[in-house]
């Protein structure tokens, strides 16, 4: 029975290999590689350099995502192997789409090789996918109730700013805010136990995952021509918009529909082209090269692993 599951284990971890190249080959099928080139060619130096600093920074937050699952959990783990696994996790979940089936067989494969339980680990995935969106709640209802931002009617959405939604959004983080305040006891939702987490830990939900979304607009930000004329928390609102499209509509990285909002608020102040040129960029850093990186490291760890359990078997 061991060593049975120690040959699943090896062909997960081979399957998550060859679903990170396809990932990759799709990318470059998606976008060619002289375009992101020609693409990141055009961006002056210092303002490439500044996005890549920034996209370390953000996925360095992310790391926050797991490290609160486990405080919350009680359960402890070394930050390096959280570290390891957020990364990888959070660079197919970005890039592939699919949050619930990526991500999470992701931390199902490594944590469960460190000791942690399913159920823990399950309370962890839960917990993280919950505070991404809460840090999306949080910020875009604070930017969208200040700004009148027309929503396309491309999303068919029953609203004609974003305002309204801005609202809602706030509301949400109040409850949820309250609960953590009032609700000690768990609660049974659709057959699962829910438990709100302690106060700071809400609080720190919500600072690290606005810190993944601002960061993460700043990179996109950042590519784009100086002279855009819009400001950063103008543009923070239209990024938010076309993020939660795109996360909703559930295609891998929001793929087109991320790009037409972008292109629909954009359009009028710089060229289609040059809106294309820096998206593709911005795919590129943001989302192309840290999924090479991932599957680099995670090519090394099965080949350790593989390793390691031959010499255990000898």
């Amino acid at each position: 029975m061991s060593k049975l599951q120690i040959n699943f284990s090896s062909l997960f971890g081979l399957l998550l290999l060859v679903l990170s190249l396809w990932a990759i080959a799709r990318e470059l099928h998606e976008y060619n590689y002289r375009d992101i080139l020609n693409s990141l060619a055009a961006i002056p130096k210092s303002r490439l350099s500044l996005a890549i600093w920034l996209t370390a920074l953000g996925y360095l937050v992310m790391i926050g995502y797991d490290v609160l699952g486990f405080k919350y959990i009680n359960c402890s783990l070394s930050w390096s192997k959280i570290a390891f696994t957020n990364f990888i996790s959070s660079t197919f979940s970005n890039t592939i789409g699919l949050a619930l089936l990526t991500g999470s067989a992701i931390r199902y494969r490594f944590y469960a090789n460190w000791g942690i339980s399913a159920v823990a680990i399950a309370q962890i995935i839960a917990f993280a996918n919950f505070t991404f969106w809460l840090g999306m709640f949080a910020t875009a209802g604070l930017i969208f109730i200040t700004d009148s931002l027309p929503i396309p009617t491309q999303l068919h959405l029953p609203f004609t700013t974003v305002r309204p939604i801005g609202i809602i959004f706030l509301l949400l983080i109040a409850i949820y805010l309250l609960g953590s305040i009032f609700i000690k006891q768990s609660l049974i939702i659709r057959q699962h136990e829910f438990r709100f987490p302690s106060l700071p830990i809400s609080l720190a939900q919500i600072a690290v995952s606005s810190l993944d979304w601002i960061l993460a607009a700043a990179v996109l930000y950042a590519v784009f021509p100086s002279n855009i004329h819009l400001s950063y928390i103008n543009f923070l609102a239209i990024y938010l918009l076309a993020m939660f499209a795109g996360v909703v509509s559930n295609i891998p990285g929001g793929l087109g529909v991320f790009e037409t909002i972008i292109l629909l608020f954009l359009s009028s102040k710089i060229s289609a082209a040059t809106i294309l040129g820096s998206l593709l960029a911005y795919r590129g850093v943001y989302y192309f090269f840290p999924l090479l990186l991932a599957a680099g490291l995670l090519g090394i760890y099965e080949i350790k692993f593989r390793t390691r359990i031959h010499k255990k078997t000898q």
